[in-house]
């Protein structure tokens, strides 16, 4: 359990102490409020602001502006949501009210939690998860662990309104805010966070003989996948939900009264509440921003976006190793992928609906793509080819095999996710099906290895023959990753609700939702053996790749030197290559023939000489490690 530090101190008003307390012993149900919650607009005229002079070129972090396009904010708009409310409600009439709780608090407190329509809700109940619900919350020791949104709102008032919560303390001298004010420790918990993100729903969970586990459904375990992990425990790797999606600003300004005073000296979080689900903020933004209804300002959605796709590279790092040099005759061998996750969770986590994530895998020359397996097309989706490698959790009815029924499901079909470092064997986290192994200490491991072979190479023509400085196999490999599936949108739009109706038209107009690249990695391999001298390299195993940059790609350079697109090979120097590794968490665009052409921007060749082969196999690894919880 995450440390936290004793929460029996606290300051409200000018100089008031008493200890935090609750009116409720339990969870508060709907109506029990005698405080309501105020709305995020009570929030916004003193919580959006400029940075101050000294971060004016960072990206902005009021609290305010950064929630205000998060996921989170608009958990209650997610059409998406609404279509999967509308088949669960259809399967199990009157359980819904789960979804309701997370999705849009406001509304169940209001005892507008049978809702299974967005207009069944008022202007106001869709904030989704807003600025009281998380500051009002209060660590309830009725509540014995965190999940199905059991949470406790405050509801004493202390001097005129209910106190703010939050690790915070005005107590050195710092002009006090306007309100009341408790340094509460739990809201910067991973508990708190585990409020929403752990979901149990009411149908026992059975083995692959169909027997009872004694155990209702888990559905959703983010927070006990981190709670299992090495960064829920004192030491190196320790690290909270907060710590990666709401990273930490030295001197952040508190309010727009004290831009450059600086009334949380000892440092305050941003409040990106970011993940990766960047076309639903796109999607969300086209019906609630500027060119849809104008009640959300484009601004606070584009920061969420600019975040993201900092944010996404960090989940993951990729490596690859393979042969010094490739026989074309002989096919290529010996490719070896290692996709480790960085993050406290499992890769992919939460919700598992239509959500995979897996690895492709392009060889080119000569910009041509001539073997390949898990290529994206946006028109068609994944490759399916017998080398695809995904990660992804599949849940069923066990008795007739339903897929995509969220509240009937009793039954794990597959969990290939990756898991967190140092996941502890827990029915609750495990994986399911043979992927992966525990390691000696016995922990699951945050990696997985994979390894690829093709034999359809020995058609490949030289385009320049004599010319022996061009003789290059670029093998490059992208982390992928597709939160809401053709599939599962078509399914949605099948099942004949209006919301399911309204979000397959919203997908189609909008062209699918585009495959993330998470992260991206280039292996150079000397080649020969071609198929014939002259000519092109167009026979039946080639075909044509992307060559542009992606739609908002970007580009980092690597350890090891920078990007160069002079159209050459790669720089042997010392024994290292310089290169450069393509990251991004922004969505591709389809090219001519229907193929993602998110390059990345760079197909990271530079001049050099093929007198030393062998140093060209050093792969372009991307270093960075930045944690997510």
């Amino acid at each position: 359990m995450l440390r936290r530090s004793a929460p029996w101190l606290w300051l409200a008003g000018v100089a008031c102490l008493v200890a935090p307390t609750s009116a409720h012993a339990d969870p508060t149900q709907p109506g029990e409020l005698v405080n309501e919650l105020l709305t995020p607009m009570a929030c916004e005229f003193c919580h959006v602001f400029p940075n101050p002079d000294n971060q004016a070129l960072d990206p902005p972090y009021a609290p305010f502006r950064t929630w205000q396009g998060s996921l989170m904010a608009n958990a209650a708009r997610d059409p998406v949501f609404w279509a999967g409310v509308a088949v669960a409600d259809q399967d199990e009439p009157g359980e819904t009210e789960l979804c309701i709780r997370c999705h849009s608090p406001r509304a169940f407190l209001n005892g507008n939690g049978d809702a299974t329509t967005i207009d069944e809700l008022t202007v106001a109940e869709q904030e989704g998860v807003e600025c009281m619900v998380c500051h009002r919350m209060t660590d309830d020791p009725a509540v014995l662990e965190p999940g199905n949104a059991n949470y406790t709102i405050d509801d004493v008032l202390v001097g005129e309104n209910v106190p703010r919560r939050g690790p915070w303390d005005f107590s050195d001298g710092v002009p006090e805010p306007p309100h009341s004010y408790i340094n509460d420790p739990y809201t910067g918990s991973s508990e708190l966070c585990g409020t929403c993100h752990d979901v149990t729903t009411e149908r026992e969970r059975v083995d692959d003989d169909g027997v009872g586990l004694g155990v209702p459904f888990n559905e959703q375990r983010t927070y006990r996948e981190w709670l299992n992990s090495d960064f829920a425990e004192p030491g190196p790797s320790e690290a909270s939900c907060q710590d990666c999606h709401m990273p930490e600003v030295e001197d952040m300004s508190g309010c727009v009264q004290h831009v450059n005073q600086f009334s949380h000296a000892e440092g305050g979080r941003k409040h990106d509440l970011v993940g990766a689900n960047r076309f639903m903020v796109e999607l969300i933004k086209s019906e609630y921003g500027l060119a849809g209804s104008n009640q959300i300002n484009d601004l606070y959605y584009d920061t969420t976006l600019d975040s993201m796709d900092a944010f996404l590279p960090t989940a993951a790092t990729v490596e690859i190793e393979g042969p010094s040099e490739v026989d074309l005759t002989d096919g290529v061998e010996g490719l070896q992928v290692t996709v480790t996750n960085n993050t406290g969770h499992k890769l992919p986590t939460g919700y598992s609906e239509g959500r995979v994530m897996w690895i492709e895998v392009l060889a080119e020359y000569d910009d041509q793509v001539i073997a390949s397996s898990g290529r994206w097309n946006q028109a068609a989706g994944i490759q399916r080819d017998p080398q695809l490698h995904t990660y992804e959790a599949i849940g069923e009815d066990y008795a007739d095999g339903t897929t995509f029924h969220l509240l009937r499901n009793n039954h794990w079909v597959l969990d290939t996710r990756i898991p967190p470092m140092g996941l502890e064997p827990d029915l609750e986290t495990d994986p399911v099906g043979d992927r992966y192994t525990l390691l000696g200490n016995g922990t699951w491991p945050n990696f997985d290895v994979q390894t690829y072979a093709f034999d359809n190479t020995a058609d490949v023509f030289d385009v320049t023959p004599g010319d022996l400085e061009d003789n290059f196999l670029v093998v490059r490999v992208r982390l992928r990753y597709v939160i809401n599936t053709a599939d599962y949108i078509d399914f949605l739009g099948e099942e004949g609700s209006e919301a399911g109706v309204e979000v397959a038209a919203l997908f189609e107009a909008a062209g699918g939702a585009p495959a993330l690249t998470v992260t991206e990695q280039v292996l150079v391999i000397p080649i020969s053996g071609f198929g014939a001298e002259g000519g092109s390299s167009s026979g039946s195993s080639a075909d044509t790749a992307s060559s542009g940059p992606g739609d908002g790609a970007s580009t980092t350079s690597s350890a090891t030197g920078s990007a160069d697109t002079t159209g050459t090979a790669p720089t042997a120097t010392d024994g290292a290559l310089t290169g450069a590794d393509t990251t991004g968490g922004t969505r591709g665009t389809g090219g001519d023939d229907g193929s993602d052409d998110d390059s990345g921007g760079c197909d990271c060749r530079t001049p050099g000489s093929p007198a030393a082969p062998a140093l060209l196999l050093v792969p372009l690894l991307f270093r960075r490690r930045r944690r997510e919880a």
